[in-house]
C-alpha cells in the first residue's frame, strides 16, 4: 500500500523510515531434507485404507481364505474380502466359478451359517454341489416374482432381488451370498449394495457379465474369469486396493464331470486350437 493511501485511512499512524533495500541473493542455501525419525511408521501403517501404487492394499476387516494358495497371494490381505463386494466378470455361467468359490462356501457352512443364492441362471445341481464339499442344508435359494401378480408385475425386472439382497447383507444373519443380479444393474444400485455390504461381515459374490468390465462399479475387488479348460480356470484381477494383475492365474478345479461330458469339454477345447493351426500348416505346405 502506497505511504499516501495509508496515511489517510489511518491518521494517527506515526511515519515509518524507509528500510534499506536488501541485496539480491540468488545463492540462499537449499533446506537440508528432513531426515527420516527412527520410530515413526511407513505412511501405509497409518491407516488400513491406505497403501502405496505398487503395492497389494491390506484388508482392513478379515479376510476369508480363497483355498488357492497362488490366488491368495494376490489379493489384498490374502483373501476373499469381507464387508465389501467382489465381481465375478464372465463370458458366460458355467465355466468354474462355482467350483472356484466352493473352498470358501464350504469353509462358511462349517462356521455354521448358511449361503444364500440370488436368482442363478439354472438350476443347481445337488449331487455336484455335495461333492464340493458344499452343505445342501444350509444352501437357501432366493427367486424373483415373476409369475406372481399385483405389486410383483409393476417391479422393474430384478427389482426384488435386488432389495432381498440388500437386506440381507445389512442383516448379518447370512454367511456368504452369491447373486446373479443380470446385464441392466444400474450404478446407484450397485453403489447401495456396497454400502449394505460393509455390514456384512462374510464374503459377496456378484456375478456380471464381460460388458461390465468397461464400465465404473462400487466393488473393490473385481476378477475377469475365462474357462481354460474342463478342470482349469484362467483369472486376472482388474481391479483391487494395488496395482491390477497383468498376468493371467491359472487356478486347478477339482473335477466333476463324468468321463464322457470330460472328453467332450476337452474336444471343444482343443477343436478351435485344431481349427486355428490348419491355415497356418496350410501355408508352410505351399512353401515346401
Amino acid at each position: 500500500m502506497p505511504a499516501d493511501s495509508a496515511q489517510r485511512l489511518f491518521p494517527d499512524l506515526p511515519d515509518l523510515p524507509d528500510l534499506p533495500d536488501l541485496p539480491d541473493r540468488p545463492d540462499w542455501p537449499a533446506l537440508p531434507a528432513a531426515a527420516p525419525q527412527p520410530g515413526l511408521p511407513d505412511l501405509e501403517h497409518l491407516h488400513p485404507a491406505l497403501w502405496r501404487a505398487h503395492q497389494v492394499g491390506r484388508q482392513r476387516d478379515a479376510v476369508w481364505a480363497s483355498g488357492f494358495a497362488t490366488l491368495d497371494a494376490e489379493l489384498p490381505g490374502g483373501g476373499w474380502p469381507a464387508r465389501a463386494l467382489t465381481e465375478l466378470l464372465l463370458p458366460h455361467p458355467g465355466i468354474g466359478e462355482i467350483r472356484l468359490l466352493a473352498p470358501v462356501l464350504a469353509a462358511v457352512q462349517r462356521g455354521g451359517r448358511s449361503v444364500m443364492l440370488f436368482d442363478p441362471p439354472a438350476a443347481l445341481c445337488a449331487w455336484a454341489l455335495a461333492s464340493l464339499g458344499l452343505d445342501l442344508t444350509q444352501l437357501v435359494l432366493v427367486r424373483p416374482r415373476d409369475g406372481l401378480q399385483d405389486r410383483a408385475r409393476a417391479l422393474p425386472p430384478a427389482a426384488d432381488i435386488l432389495w432381498a439382497l440388500e437386506q440381507s447383507l445389512k442383516s448379518g444373519h447370512v454367511g456368504a451370498l452369491l447373486a446373479w443380479p443380470g446385464p441392466r444393474l444400474r450404478p446407484d444400485a450397485l453403489r447401495r449394495l456396497q454400502l449394505a455390504a460393509q455390514a456384512h461381515d462374510g464374503p459377496a459374490f456378484l456375478f456380471r457379465e464381460l460388458q461390465a468390465q468397461a464400465r465404473p462399479s462400487a466393488a473393490p475387488l473385481r476378477l475377469l474369469l475365462a474357462s481354460a479348460g474342463p478342470d482349469e480356470l484362467a483369472l486376472r484381477i482388474v481391479k483391487r486396493r494395488g496395482p491390477p494383475l497383468l498376468q493371467p492365474l491359472l487356478l486347478p478345479l477339482a473335477p466333476v464331470l463324468s468321463a464322457p461330458a470330460r472328453a467332450r469339454a476337452l474336444r471343444d477345447v482343443l477343436l478351435p486350437v485344431a481349427d486355428a493351426a490348419m491355415p497356418a500348416c496350410a501355408e508352410a505346405a505351399e512353401h515346401d
